[in-house]
């Protein structure tokens, strides 16, 4: 049976109602191409969203990295060298939060002088391409909002100084919007409201943007993964990629020590003897406090979405299917009789996968240790903590000149 043939699904149906033929034909077939499969997540939602027994785990600390350095930057250099490494921008999102209606990474960082975000990141990637003598490949995820734009910003730019040949765009697959009782949601009379897919949909994405041929031409073996909106990020890191090869594990996490106990951020940690992520708010009381014998906190190693993954063992993810989280949200729809609806409070569910299902999903990872002066200045608000602000007052603190 077709969706819209399902009596249930009332916000399809009024507007197919009102609809011309046309409307309706190239809605039709827009909700051909969507995977309904999604829908039956709701039912599994409490088993999906469970998390299991969370324990510490010990990160490789900046004491032992100093001690190793040598050691780690030859491996992650030769693996540079060789062509193994590549990296993906996570880039789908808006600077609306920032007063800007553009992609995010086009924000202009500099006070006086003009600096973009990716022009910064493009630069702190160059930093590495330029030590190694060698170029890594740069897979940068749009979404269906901001393709267009981000991929005209960096023609318009030249590449910001990187080879063009070396980077390559795809956009981040959609999953449709539901109310509680899996009605699927319409953001207009000939459009169904949708969402991306989560922060671990992105190797999907590459994939199914047929990405993987590129991958394997290169000879990928390492990917580097990390978000838009922090501007102090090492990319490709030889010192990171070497360590993780040095320990003979298939992923690895950057992470900075806690600021205190209750800081915002998810904790790299095991759960049921695996590595993963406990977010802020799953965390207890009991666990965010608790210290060690040397006063450190037990959970003090926050992630701060930069990653290392094997590519081989994320093809075999791929294949078996990640879990579906299925996440309360405030979606806008137009309801029956044709009025667009604002919520003010959760009115439905979004389908995601999860980044920390990637970790979970790795034999092992290693915690690796970074500075938070000198590589965590996400850009999330204008003022305030996370903000455009601290993060100029920490670039500067590095030496960049604005």
């Amino acid at each position: 049976m077709k969706i819209w043939e399902d009596e249930r699904q009332c916000y399809i149906r009024a507007v197919m109602e009102k609809n011309s033929e046309a409307e309706n034909e190239a809605l039709k077939a827009q909700l051909d191409a969507i995977d309904w499969s999604v829908l039956e997540q709701i039912e599994r939602k409490e088993t999906v969203n469970e998390r299991g027994v969370f324990a510490p785990l010990e990160a490789v600390e900046t004491e032992e990295i100093e001690r190793r350095r040598d050691e780690f930057r030859e491996l992650g250099i030769k693996a540079i060298r060789e062509g193994k490494v590549g990296a993906v921008l996570l880039a789908g999102g808006q600077g609306t939060r920032l007063g800007l209606d553009r992609p995010k990474g086009t924000l202009n960082i500099g006070i006086h002088r003009e600096l973009f975000l990716f022009q910064q990141l493009i630069r702190n990637l160059m930093d590495v391409t330029d030590e190694a003598g060698a170029y890594v490949p740069l897979y940068i995820m749009t979404s269906n909002i901001n393709h267009d734009d981000t991929q005209a910003f960096f023609e318009e730019h030249g590449y910001f100084g990187y080879p063009k040949e070396y980077v390559k765009f795809f956009v981040q697959e959609m999953e449709p919007a539901c109310d509680y009782q899996g009605r699927v949601y319409m953001e207009s009379s000939t459009r169904v409201a949708m969402s991306p897919n989560g922060n671990g949909g992105w190797f999907g994405s590459m994939v199914n943007a047929g990405l993987l041929s590129d991958i394997r031409s290169h000879g990928i073996e390492w990917i580097n993964v990390f978000a838009v909106d922090n501007c102090l990020q090492r990319i490709a890191d030889p010192l990171f990629i070497g360590a993780t090869i040095a320990y003979g594990c298939e992923s690895g996490a950057k992470v900075v020590r806690k600021a205190a106990p209750d800081e915002k951020v998810g904790v790299l940690c095991t759960e049921d003897g695996k590595p993963s992520i406990a977010e802020y708010y799953e965390m207890t009381e009991e666990m965010a406090t608790a210290r060690k014998a040397n006063g450190d906190l037990l959970y003090g190693f926050g992630v701060i979405l930069n990653y290392v993954f094997s590519e081989k063992r994320l093809e075999e993810i791929a294949d078996a299917h990640m879990p579906i989280h299925v996440v309360e949200k405030k979606i806008p729809y137009m309801d029956e009789s044709g009025s667009l609806v604002k919520p003010d409070a959760p009115n439905g569910y979004k389908f995601e996968t999860l980044v920390l299902d990637m970790v979970h999903m790795m034999a092992d990872c290693v915690p690796y240790e970074v500075d938070r002066k000198r590589e965590f200045a996400p850009i999330k608000n204008l003022h305030g903590v996370d903000s455009l602000d601290s993060a100029r007052e920490l670039m500067q603190g590095c030496g960049i000149e604005l």
